[in-house]
């Protein structure tokens, strides 16, 4: 089987797709080597990929499998011998351990957990220096990045440098140790969905969000720049002992093998506060006290959506856990934090002062968009780029996407659900090595996978589906 080379790689696929289906042929195979610019590493190195493709024709339409890794010559080797056949062609990367992708078919992605001083986030669809989410088939797993480079117009829409991020932030459920940075974002839009709240950190249920300011606070000054003001002088005044804390504890991580900007194990950093001086200890809770007050603390329990706008600083508090989807810029303008920093080397408090919305934002009602005895579909946040809806389904009930020529994020939260088609009318057929999604579990939808419906399980389901605008 000859590798081709190749600039852009989902012309030549495309090329091929239309060739089959002009032709008498059941199927075509083909090996492709192309440059992928890994955009998202220091210097954005590039990389020589390899891809085995198989397409296969079913009835007027065709069936795209791939498999893609790092070229190799010794690889290449073997590909030249190899039988053009699509079981051929998956049986190797059976043997080579690589993924074999079924493009028309939900693509699950592999998280990447990221540690965090506060817990951890874990990415679905990340793509940074930091770590890359990847795509899984049979327990094999591909990096995400891999394949939108390959076809990133059917699997992105062209957008393949620009998915919506979904993520999870998993706090840890101790008071100030897992509580996030107090921060605010001039371009990024998030929103977050309350999915646990631990119950040793919240015995009633009930957590936290550090939301905007304190509106009553605000009432007590003559003007909004002497709100600021008073509020900036109190982040100053705690900025001081905390990096008196952060010096005494980088002197720790040194003695310990670490480096200055490692996360320490909470356990540890609790040992390290104990070991404080008594003075110091107090002073920090005090000042750390004076200047949450000008914040405003939003009650929020399981199933809450919070949607944060543009320039309202919020901090995600300790042991509540939620599902992120938020537009990929990496920004953002930290005001405080109750540890060291890690990221950078400073706080932006006076440099974002002119920009903070003092607000406590109001949460908009959800727009019902279906509503039947079995399944209600409704629009949780509307933002330029994307939305999100929540799909609540009953047991066995079904859900239909919309036909769309871009792609889909789809996270289930409870309950499970399967891909299903054929005459819902009547008997109902499962598509070929369909599976089913649990909690947690999210996929990848492109334009081209085929709609059939979700069919929740026996105890019904809850879905998030993601969509850019």
């Amino acid at each position: 089987m000859i590798v081709h080379v190749v600039t852009h790689p989902e012309n030549f696929i495309n090329h091929q797709k239309k060739s089959l289906l002009e032709s008498g042929l059941g199927s075509v195979c083909f090996a492709l080597k192309f440059e992928h610019e890994q955009y998202y590493l220091p210097g954005k190195p590039i990389i020589s990929l390899l891809a085995l493709i198989a397409i296969s024709r079913t009835q007027q339409q065709s069936s795209l499998c791939v498999a893609i890794a790092p070229f190799e010559k010794a690889l290449g080797d073997q590909i030249d011998v190899l039988a053009c056949e699509p079981d051929a062609l998956k049986q190797f990367a059976v043997e080579h351990q690589l993924g074999w992708h079924e493009m028309h078919s939900p693509m699950l992605l592999e998280p990447v957990h990221i540690p965090k001083p506060w817990g951890q986030e874990v990415w679905y669809t990340g793509i940074e220096a930091r770590g890359q989410s990847a795509v899984t088939a049979q327990d094999t797993s591909t990096p995400l990045p891999w394949l939108l480079s390959l076809m990133p117009e059917a699997l992105a829409a062209g957008k393949e440098r620009q998915l919506i991020l979904l993520k999870i932030l998993d706090p840890l459920p101790e008071e100030v140790y897992g509580d996030l940075y107090f921060e605010m974002h001039e371009e990024k839009q998030e929103v977050y969905i309350v999915t646990h709240v631990d119950r040793s950190a919240w015995p009633d249920g009930v957590g936290c969000i550090r939301l905007g300011f304190n509106r009553e606070l605000l009432k007590t000054y003559s003007s909004e720049m002497g709100f600021k003001q008073a509020y900036l002088a109190a982040v100053k005044d705690y900025e001081v002992v905390r990096r008196k804390i952060d010096e005494v504890f980088d002197k720790n991580r040194i003695e310990n093998g670490m480096q200055l900007n490692d996360p320490v194990n909470a356990k540890i950093l609790k040992t390290w506060q104990s070991q404080l001086a008594p003075a110091l200890i107090t002073e920090e809770h005090e000042k750390r006290r004076a200047m949450d007050a000008f914040t405003n603390m939003q009650p929020i329990t399981v199933g809450d959506v919070i949607k944060v706008p543009q320039f309202t600083p919020h901090a995600l508090q300790h042991g509540v856990r939620t599902v992120e989807f938020q537009t990929p810029v990496y920004e953002r303008k930290i005001l405080s934090f109750a540890q060291k920093v890690l990221t950078q080397s400073h706080w932006d408090t006076e440099a974002v002062l002119a920009q903070l919305n003092l607000e406590a934002p109001e949460q908009p009602s959800f727009q019902k968009l279906t509503a039947t005895e079995d399944c209600l579909i409704e629009r949780v946040v509307s933002f330029d780029n994307f939305e999100v809806q929540r799909v609540n389904l009953n047991p066995h009930s079904c859900y239909s996407l919309n036909e769309t020529d871009s792609y889909r994020i789809l996270m289930i939260i409870s309950g499970s659900v399967k891909l299903i088609s054929g005459s819902f009318e009547g008997n109902t057929t499962e598509l070929t090595d369909t599976q089913t999604y649990h909690p947690g579990q999210s996929v990848l939808l492109s334009a081209a996978t085929p709609l059939g419906k979700w069919r929740a399980g026996e105890s019904g389901a809850i879905l998030l589906v993601a969509a850019p605008r």
